[in-house]
This record gives structure tokens, C-alpha cells and sequence, in this order.
């Protein structure tokens, strides 16, 4: 039998009639419909024989993807748009089954469509088809229950009998037996086949989470911060070496001094418990040693993004309230332009003493170096207690400019020992993380393992493919971490002899694409793969801890309740949940999307939400009366989809916002941004995809019939007021809007378009590697497809 491979590809279509009639051996499952412009989702799973037979494809396939393809894959009936709501399909979830020549399927299809009786046709009402499974789905628990309460009895009487007339020895086995018959009929055979199957996963797991909860209890009970946990391990390898690079190796004794001098000078300059100080500087010990120094004195430290500059720069130092601010030598440009707008206690650390400083700042390092005789923390200070605010990680959030997510001295801890225990790291590992150590991934995860448990964490100040394998060769790395998008680039790089020459028995992190996992982990000679889900201020976490290709991780089916996450229905554009009769949310089913949720346990270390430090931007990351009245859950924008065993799978992400570069991306911000620099026309910003990379790239739609926008001059102004992830990779220039219409629908069609230009009038742009933006012609256009120009 010749080789199979599988394409999963998910589409969007528009009115489907008769599916059907055109895929008579289609499997109809998981329907989806994007509201408000009824536009479908569907999944196909082909060979690329029939794939090309049955669509127009207009760009290379890749074994085993899964992305999103904004062309129509079926021959699409006329669409009115305008038609209401009642008068819709239901979407179409769609799967074929390829097995070399023999094709095995089945059909099973939910459809809300127009009816047509006695000859008279009249719409379905929206509602009817929900009822009608409410109906459908009480009567099949009224008799299930009728079922076990027959097994109950009827067992009870045979146990009774067996026990009153033959003692215990018959009568115990005839119990247990019973136990097993009513089990069987209350949840089904297939039941006990997947609790057998998962049992080793989910058992690992679990001890994994009660040696979680016994350290974090005990920390607790004795009000312990991350500095006291950190000086543990100084007094226990005061010589092993805590952090390293290409350029640095600092011990645990070197590290503790340096932060030792950092809260002897802060203190001295009158900081104290409760105060903000925000930190902007690169990769490197003295990054961790400044944080934790301040954290000794019980002052929050604010972990700013490097990439960031004007507006977003300015927001994340004055939402966070800092009184004083840390930058490097290196930033030294991108303060001077926003120095008016932020605290006036500035600190400038140079890489060496007595160097010129902007002329309001200090210059921290000839500061520090005047009290190097200071080894010991200053006892003149109030303690951190265990929940204390520890620092500030800007996320993405869902909308707007990046939100400053409190990371408390407990939830440091428990992070870090999170993975510590789910992935089974050790004392004497030794991590290798090219990542931001701004962020939660690098700076908790990984520096947490040396902060907390004493392991020793090499770092580079920025990510390099070609040295990934490298670095781990040299500093002897036994786990390394990675996004997704990292992975890739690795992946690409020409083969060395680093590929196989390094000691890694396992490489962590979140973003690893099912279609490069197997072909990653076979040319590097991974063991193991512990890829994770979470959000920085979140409690829906979880981590895939057996290896299984693709799953993000699990959510057990024998024993849900002890860590209560749940994949809700959701309006997949908005994520608002879909509530059922009684005003609560309803949990997918296996293989249905929705957005993946956490339960709020106030108290509960593992199930606390600590949101943001803008309290207002907390409440809505918040769902109330989701499975009771009274109950919360952390709602994560994120829509999930979970297999029969409990595997969790990511999908994409709700609302206005898209992935690139790792990082998350908001529409609203980037339109703001857009619209001022092009003179405040109207501008849409939303994500496209790009063949042959991760994520979502930004594309912006300017209203501009007469073609004022200069492009070299926006080119320019963009790079001062944007990161480099959250720029436009493409430009289209409108000559026609409909302002009449809602922006919602506007902004899908635009995405449906796409950047081709055999499908578009409009002039569009796209921005190369040196900034500036040029005319994306066909000749281009088959360039990016085919990984030719890269982004």
C-alpha cells in the first residue's frame, strides 16, 4: 500500500448547500458558524491527489499542516449577505478519511436550514435546533437513569442473597462485581477503555501535583519569599554556577552579592516595600541580579518588553506606577525620546564605571561599584511576605496596549515548580533559554529552576538558529526551551555536526507545530518534547507530560475535578461563552472548538487569578455563573478542541488580536497606530497567513482613494511607535469602503482576500528585510509562497 500523507487544512466557506450531494461519503461533524457574516469552518483531512481535484490551490502543501486557507473549497451558490440570521446553514465541520485506495466513511449530519412542509417552506427557528437537543438529550438521561437504577437493584438483591446464604466470601466478590456492573452502565464500556489507556499519564501527573501542592503549602505556612528561597541555595552551592553566557559566569555567591548591592543602594536612596521600579535591559545575570535585589526590599519590579518604544514604552511604565526606572546603556536612544513622559528618577547601567549618562539619570553602575564591599542583605528592611506582588509581566492581553499581569512571590514559585515537577527537571540540570527573560516562559520557567531549585541556566542576549544546538554543546545543557516559531528557524538552518553532539534529554516550551514536531525531534535526537499552554496571569494551564505529537495537554477523563479546567461553546470571533436555557455555560464536546476556561478558587494557590494591575482590565479577562450560579473562571481568548482521551489541542485565538513572532498581537493598538501615521484615514488591521511560518502576519487596509500615504515616511514613523512583531508585514490601499456596513464584516472579507494579487484590484505592499515597504506583484506573490522571501 503506498504511502499516505495527511493534509488537515481548515477553510472557511460561505453558504454550503446540499454538502451532502457534493461529498455523499463526508462525515458532517463539529459545526461552527462565525458570526455575524455566517461563514464556516471545515476540516479535511486528504490526499493531495484529491485535494488538488477538488480545489484550487494556488500554493505548495505541507505534509500533516493545519492552518487556516481563506479561499472557498467548495463551489460556492450566490451569497446574500444581508439575509438574516434565520435563514442561515449551520456550519460544516467537515472530515475525509484516506486510506491509500479505500476510502472508509460515514455520515452524520446536523443541519439548521428551511423546512418544507405540506408544501409550505418557513424557516427553522434559531433556537429550535437547541431545543430540540435539550429534549433529545433529557429523555436519553431519563433512561439511562431508569437503567441503572434497574442494574442497582437488581445487583443489590443478588449481593443480599449471596451474602445472607453463602457468607462474605461469595457475597464480597458479588459486591465488587456489582460495583463494576453499574460503573459500566452509568458511563459505558468505552469508559473503562480510556481510563485504562490514560491511567499511566494521568497517574504521573497527579504525583507530580501533590508534591506541587506539599511544597507550595509549606512555603505558605512559612511565609517565604523568592529571595528567602534564593539565598537556600546560595548557602547550599554558594560556588555552582547559577547563570551563563557567552560572556559571563556567575556563581550563586556572585549573584547574591550583586543583588545584595542593589538593595543596599536602593535603600539608601530612600525605596521601600510597596513602591515600582521598572528594569529595561537585555539578556544577561545582571538582569536577574537587579530584580531580585529589589525584591528583597519588597519592591515590585516591572519587567519591560526590549522591543518596545513611544507610546507603548510610556504606557507600560505609567500604568504600572513606577516611581523609578532601570534602563541599559543600550536603550539609551529610546529613553531620550519618551523622557519627558515618565518618572523623573531615572537609572542608567552602563557595561562599565564612569561612563557618560543622559543628563537626568544616574550612573548605576559607578553607583554600585562604590559600595561592592556590601555582601549581606540590609537588615534595616521590612520583609516581602509570601503573596506579596513580586513584579509586573506585560502581556498582550486580548485588546489595547500591553497589560501588566501580577506575578506574586507565590505564583513565582509555583510556576516554577509546576513544570518543575509535571516535566520531571532536576537540581542538577542545565537549562538552556535564548528567550526574553522579560517574559513568564524564560524569565520564570527557566530562571525559576535556578532560583528556586538550584540548577544552573545558560542564557544568550539574543536568539540565534545557528548557535541554538551550539550553545547547548558548550555549556553542556540538558534541557533547552523553545517557541514554536524558534523551532522553525532551527529547523531551517543547514545541518552541522551540533545537531546530535549535545546532552539534551528534553526540550520544553509552547508553539510546537504538529507538522514539524516528528521531523525536529528525529534530526536533533530529542527524547522528549514537554509542550505547554498558559497564560502569564491565567490558572488554565496545563502541560503535555507523555510526549503525544501535537496536544498542548490534557485534561484527565477519570478524575477531572482535581485541576478544573473546561473547554467552553463560544462565539468563535468574539469568545463570549454560549449560554445554554438557564444562563450557564456548556461544556464541548470531544473534537468541538471552544474557549478554554480555569476555575477561580479564592485561596487556592493553584487556582487563583491575580489579574492585572489595572483592575478594570482584570474583570474582563473574568467569566461569572459558568457551570453554577456564583462560580468564575478565567477566560482565556484562546479556542481549544480536546480528543476522546482528554488531549488538548490548540485551535486559534478569539476576538482582535493574532500571533507572530511568538508574540500576541492586538488589532486595536496597531490600528490606532496606522490611522495617526497615515494622517487619521480609516484603517483595518487584522492577520493573514503566510505558507512556511507560524502565526498570523499583521496586515493593515488604508483608506486611501487618492493615494496620499508616503510610504517611505510611514515606514519609517511605524518602526518608532511599534515593536517589530506588531508592524504591518502588508499594506493594502483601498480605494472603495463600505462605512455603511458593520467593521466586523468588513475586516473578514478583507482577511478572506488575503494579500494575492490575482484576487486584488487594490495596490498592496509588503515590507522587506530592510523596513522599507515595495509593490507585491505576482512575481512576489509567488516568492512568499514558495519560502523564497521570507518574513
Amino acid at each position: 500500500m503506498p504511502t499516505v500523507h495527511t493534509y488537515i487544512y481548515t477553510y472557511k466557506i460561505a453558504f454550503i448547500k446540499d454538502v451532502p450531494n457534493k461529498f455523499p461519503q463526508c462525515q458532517i461533524k463539529n459545526m461552527h458558524q462565525l458570526k455575524p457574516i455566517y461563514i464556516y469552518t471545515a476540516t479535511l483531512t486528504f490526499k493531495p491527489t484529491q485535494l488538488n481535484t477538488i480545489f484550487s490551490v494556488d500554493r505548495p502543501l505541507q505534509p500533516n499542516s493545519h492552518e487556516g486557507f481563506a479561499s472557498s473549497c467548495f463551489e460556492e451558490d450566490e451569497v446574500d449577505f444581508k439575509r438574516t440570521e434565520k435563514e442561515q446553514c449551520t456550519a460544516a465541520h467537515i472530515a475525509i478519511n484516506v486510506d491509500g485506495d479505500k476510502q472508509n466513511h460515514t455520515e452524520k449530519t446536523q443541519r439548521q436550514s428551511q423546512n418544507v412542509e405540506n408544501g409550505k417552506q418557513h424557516s427553522m427557528n434559531p433556537n429550535s435546533t437547541s431545543e430540540l437537543t435539550v429534549a433529545t438529550s433529557a429523555t436519553s438521561n431519563k433512561s439511562k437513569l431508569l437503567l441503572v437504577g434497574l442494574t442497582v437493584s437488581t445487583t443489590s438483591v443478588i449481593v443480599a442473597i449471596l451474602w445472607y446464604f453463602c457468607s462474605w466470601k461469595y457475597g464480597l466478590p458479588a459486591l465488587i462485581a456489582a460495583i463494576f456492573a453499574t460503573t459500566l452502565v452509568a458511563v459505558g464500556w468505552r469508559w473503562f477503555y480510556i481510563a485504562l489507556v490514560t491511567t499511566q499519564r494521568d497517574v504521573t501527573a497527579l504525583w507530580a501535583y501533590i508534591r506541587l501542592l506539599v511544597l507550595i503549602k509549606r512555603y505558605e505556612r512559612n511565609n517565604v519569599s523568592v529571595g528567602d528561597i534564593f539565598q537556600m541555595n546560595v548557602e547550599k552551592y554558594p560556588d555552582k554556577l547559577v547563570i551563563v553566557s557567552e560572556t559571563q559566569s556567575w556563581t550563586f555567591r556572585q549573584l547574591d552579592q550583586f543583588a545584595n548591592r542593589i538593595a543596599d543602594l536602593f535603600h539608601s536612596h530612600g525605596f521601600k516595600k510597596g513602591d515600582v521600579i521598572g528594569l529595561l535591559l537585555e539578556n544577561r545575570a545582571e538582569f536577574v541580579g537587579m530584580w531580585l535585589g529589589l525584591s528583597k526590599l519588597g519592591i515590585t519590579i516591572a519587567l519591560v518588553n526590549t522591543n518596545l518604544t513611544g507610546a507603548s514604552l510610556v504606557h507600560c511604565i505609567v500604568v504600572a506606577k513606577c516611581s523609578a526606572f532601570i534602563y541599559g546603556e543600550d536603550f539609551e536612544e529610546t529613553i531620550e525620546g519618551v523622557a519627558t513622559q515618565i518618572p523623573p528618577k531615572l537609572y542608567q547601567f552602563n557595561n562599565a564605571i564612569n561612563k557618560p549618562v543622559r543628563n537626568s539619570a544616574a550612573d548605576l553602575a559607578t553607583l554600585m561599584n562604590s559600595t561592592n564591599h556590601v555582601t549581606t542583605q540590609p537588615s534595616a528592611i521590612q520583609h516581602p511576605n509570601h503573596h506579596d506582588r513580586l513584579m509586573y509581566i506585560y502581556t498582550s492581553g486580548t485588546t489595547g496596549l500591553p497589560k501588566a499581569a501580577v506575578i506574586s512571590h507565590s505564583r513565582y514559585i509555583f510556576i516554577s515548580a509546576a513544570i518543575h515537577y509535571t516535566l520531571g527537571f532536576k537540581s542538577k540540570d542545565i537549562f538552556y533559554t535564548p528567550l526574553p527573560l522579560y517574559h513568564t516562559a524564560g524569565g520564570i520557567m527557566s530562571i525559576g529552576q535556578a532560583i528556586v531549585f538550584g540548577a544552573t541556566v545558560a542564557i544568550r542576549k539574543k536568539f540565534s538558529a545557528s548557535g541554538y544546538f551550539a550553545d547547548c554543546v558548550r555549556f553542556n545543557c540538558t534541557i533547552a526551551q523553545y517557541i514554536g516559531e524558534m523551532a522553525r528557524y532551527i529547523l531551517a538552518t543547514p545541518e552541522s555536526d551540533y545537531d546530535r553532539a549535545h546532552q539534551i534529554r528534553l526540550v520544553f516550551g509552547n508553539g510546537l507545530r504538529p507538522q514539524i514536531w516528528t521531523r525536529f525531534v528525529e534530526r536533533f535526537n530529542i527524547p522528549r518534547v514537554g509542550e505547554f499552554y498558559g497564560a502569564t496571569e491565567g490558572n488554565a494551564n496545563i502541560v503535555n507530560n507523555d510526549n503525544t505529537v501535537g496536544a498542548i495537554g490534557f485534561v484527565s477523563r477519570i478524575i477531572p475535578q482535581i485541576y478544573p479546567i473546561s473547554i467552553i461553546k463560544a462565539n468563535p470571533d468574539t469568545g463570549e461563552p454560549i449560554r445554554d436555557a438557564k444562563g450557564l455555560c456548556q461544556r464541548c464536546a470531544p473534537n468541538e472548538a471552544g474557549v478554554f476556561i480555569g476555575q477561580i478558587i479564592k485561596g487556592n494557590p493553584t487556582r487563583e487569578f491575580l489579574g492585572y494591575a489595572d483592575e478594570s482590565a482584570s474583570t474582563k479577562k473574568i467569566v461569572h455563573d459558568v457551570f453554577k450560579k456564583g462560580d468564575m473562571a478565567f477566560l482565556s481568548g484562546d479556542l481549544l478542541t480536546s480528543d476522546e482521551r482528554g488531549y488538548l489541542y490548540f485551535m486559534d485565538r478569539t476576538g482582535d488580536t493574532f500571533r507572530w513572532k511568538g508574540e500576541n498581537v492586538s488589532t486595536g493598538e496597531v490600528e490606532s497606530q496606522v490611522s495617526n501615521i497615515a494622517s487619521y484615514k480609516d484603517s483595518i488591521v487584522y492577520g493573514v497567513l503566510i505558507p512556511h511560518t507560524e502565526g498570523r502576519a499583521g496586515m493593515a487596509a488604508i483608506y486611501d482613494p487618492q493615494r496620499e500615504v508616503d510610504l517611505e515616511r510611514f515606514a519609517c514613523d511605524i518602526a518608532k511607535v511599534l515593536p517589530a512583531y506588531a508592524r504591518p508585514q502588508f499594506i493594502r490601499f483601498l480605494t472603495e469602503i463600505d462605512l455603511t456596513g458593520t467593521f466586523k464584516l468588513r475586516k473578514v472579507d478583507l482577511q478572506k482576500d488575503g494579500y494575492n494579487p490575482n484576487n486584488i484590484q487594490d495596490e498592496i505592499y509588503y515590507q522587506t528585510a530592510s523596513g522599507k515597504y515595495e509593490l507585491l506583484t505576482v512575481e512576489v506573490y509567488e516568492k512568499i509562497n514558495n519560502g523564497e522571501i521570507r518574513f
